[in-house]
């Protein structure tokens, strides 16, 4: 027997961006929403990280429009001035408490946990086998589009010899940092936080091999903050460097003498641009472990040694393989988001999806074409190469003009927390504020025109 829902809105996906997506909605719109998630609860993948992972951005960019999530600078430690990251603790009760303060209620959302989307507007529970479907009404909201890969729910892509312990980064605090050799495999920001966890828990930096199949671009976290004279000048300098860039490598390496990139080694050339924050501490961390092998990627790990892409290489008999190899950002095509059978959640500005999904809801909220709502949302993407990272860039940045160029949408922006860009409208102002806007303003243009050249875009 199949129960009917009396929804307005099926969410699938009670994660990161099906949750800011649901706030900004009911916020602003008399709706009923049906909130699908296979998880036993709401932040999705949060639920099933690594114990030690933090925000690599400031806790304020990220969760919903209506809650802010931190807003408190770091007093001590190697990040002190800068804005707190939250940590897995923190962003899963964030998550539960809106949940339960913002969200359900009589007439506003139902969460269905533990449940997974068959499609054609059912879902089923994982526990129980009962069926439920909305609707014809009902618009279907797919918040899974994009959804990050975890390494705990991820295993190997390499085979694995007799004898060999290989475990996920979510086991290495249990197996701790007193062994005696590591190989951690993974270009990425987890395989980075495993790095530095196990260094300022006393690991030897020779006792690590670190299998690095592509070398990353990172971004100076003490220029992603929220302040609008930081971030806005940042992004001029970004603007201008790609103005004048010869070719992406050349604007990668103008973004870097001015302090916004950031690469482990500067003798070799990052192909890999998703761009996540890295601290300059962590940075100092990371340069120290020498042992780096840049074979491609792992193909099968046997006693003593890894085979590779591009030939064998010999490790301790008693490493332990730490895998942090897992698609984090999902680059699938681009889609319209609002389509007549489902609305599908994907970025819109260039990075920061929790205010792109918010948006989306706002916009879903408040306008009643789907054609005038594309216009005004166009997808943007995450970067991966450097030609998908200049994408990402331009495509955001006329998604920026589109959207903001709408009044009501503009106020509502400015006072988001979400939004990097904002400039909060009791700011007092200040000459540091009113030089990156100067700046802003005489390089986008130059700047945007070439990064679309260079990215092959019309």
């Amino acid at each position: 027997m199949t129960r009917t829902v009396e929804v307005d809105y099926l969410v699938i996906g009670a994660g990161a961006a099906g949750m800011a997506f649901t706030d900004a909605l009911i916020d602003h719109r008399d709706a009923r929403v049906g909130l699908v998630d296979r998880r036993r609860g709401v932040g999705g993948h949060w639920r099933e990280a690594y114990p030690f992972v933090r925000l690599h951005q400031a806790s304020m960019f990220y969760g919903v429009a209506s809650t802010v999530l931190g807003g408190e600078l770091q007093v001590d430690g190697p990040e002190a001035g800068l804005h707190q990251r939250a940590d897995q603790t923190a962003i899963t009760a964030y998550y539960d408490r809106v949940l339960a303060e913002r969200m359900v209620g009589p007439g506003r959302v139902e969460l269905f946990a533990g449940c997974d989307y068959l499609g054609d507007r059912t879902f089923v529970s994982l526990d129980t086998g009962e069926r439920y479907a909305v609707p014809e009404h009902c618009r279907v909201v797919d918040a899974r589009y994009l959804a990050p890969e975890i390494p705990a729910e991820t295993p190997p892509r390499f085979a694995v010899g007799d004898g060999v312990r290989v475990v996920p980064v979510n086991d290495l605090v249990a197996a701790g940092p007193d062994e005696r050799h590591y190989v951690v495999v993974g270009s990425g920001k987890t395989a980075t936080d495993a790095i530095v966890w196990l260094l300022t828990h006393g690991t030897d930096p020779d006792a690590i091999c670190w299998v690095r199949p592509r070398e990353p671009w990172m971004l100076n976290r003490a220029l992603v903050q929220p302040d609008a004279a930081t971030y806005l000048g940042m992004v001029a300098d970004l603007m201008a460097a790609a103005a004048a860039g010869s070719s992406l490598d050349d604007v990668f390496c103008r973004l870097e003498d001015s302090g916004i990139m950031l690469r482990i080694d500067r003798a070799v050339t990052p192909t890999m641009a998703k761009a996540p924050t890295l601290g300059t501490w962590e940075l100092d961390l990371l340069r120290s472990v020498t042992h780096v092998v840049r074979r491609g990627r792992i193909r099968s790990v046997r006693r003593g040694h890894l085979d590779l892409d591009d030939g064998s290489v010999p490790v301790a008999d008693d490493a332990l393989v730490v895998n942090c190899a897992a698609d984090g950002l999902k680059n699938p095509p681009r889609v319209p988001i609002w389509r007549p059978e489902v609305i599908t959640v994907q970025p819109v500005r260039a990075g920061f999806p929790c205010f792109g999904a918010a948006l989306t809801g706002y916009v879903e909220a408040t306008r009643d074409d789907d054609t005038d709502k594309n216009r005004l949302c166009p997808p943007s993407s995450y970067g991966n190469t450097l030609v998908q990272w200049a994408e990402m860039n331009v495509l955001g940045m006329r998604a920026s003009a589109s959207f903001g160029a709408e009044p009501d949408i503009a106020d509502w922006a400015r006072g988001v927390a979400l939004n990097p860009a904002r400039i909060p409208p009791d700011h007092p102002g200040s000459p540091a504020l009113d030089d990156a806007l100067a700046r802003l303003q005489a390089h986008t243009g130059p700047g945007l025109a070439r990064l679309a050249e260079l990215a092959g875009l019309g």
